[in-house]
């Protein structure tokens, strides 16, 4: 079963299962859950590896950041480049829910590819995920601005909560590592 506004404002205030989140999130929230914002923009830089058992993701370079209060700034996507996106807030999942991220149709209107993947129960931190414009133009976004929705689902029954390396936002690896 979907959570709808009342209860996830509830866990909001409760349990901080979302933090950061933007007033229009806060008092009006649309839909079945919240709409995060585009917090940091990387490039790719160099090659990565997925093994067995381990892996060795490509370096990554900061070319953007949203700064709260700061003027509007906006980053233009590129055609056929791809990029790893942060959302400003942060999510802190209990055992019981799961969450799932789609794109805001406007992204998909203007040519914007959104890869994500669903949210495990017990990560905590910034979510990562990509874009890519898969248009012939440049298209503008400001940082900061409303990008993705996120929804969450119950969990019945017994569950593993996300071990993963990825907890706390981390991006990217940092050299070669054994995967959890």
């Amino acid at each position: 079963m979907i959570l709808g506004v009342d209860s996830l404002l509830q866990l909001v205030k409760e349990k901080k299962l979302v933090e950061g989140l933007c007033e229009r999130e806060l008092s009006n929230p649309e839909g079945a859950g919240f709409d995060l914002r585009m917090g940091e923009i990387y490039e790719l830089e160099g090659s990565g590896f997925l093994g067995v058992e381990n892996r060795d993701t490509p370096d990554l370079k900061k070319i953007a950041e949203f700064k709260e209060g700061s003027e509007e700034t906006f980053f233009e996507f590129n055609p056929g480049k791809y990029y790893l996106i942060t959302t400003v807030e942060s999510v802190n999942l209990p055992q019981d829910l799961i969450a799932f991220i789609v794109s805001r149709t406007t992204l998909f209107r203007s040519g914007i590819a959104l890869f994500n993947g669903a949210v495990s129960p017990g990560y905590q931190g910034k979510l990562t995920f990509a874009l890519c414009n898969l248009g012939g133009k440049n298209i503008k976004i400001a940082l900061g601005s409303r990008i993705v929705h996120i929804t969450f689902q119950e969990v019945k029954g017994e569950t593993n909560l996300y071990r993963g390396q990825w907890q706390g936002g981390r991006v990217t690896t940092e050299g070669e590592e054994k995967q959890v």
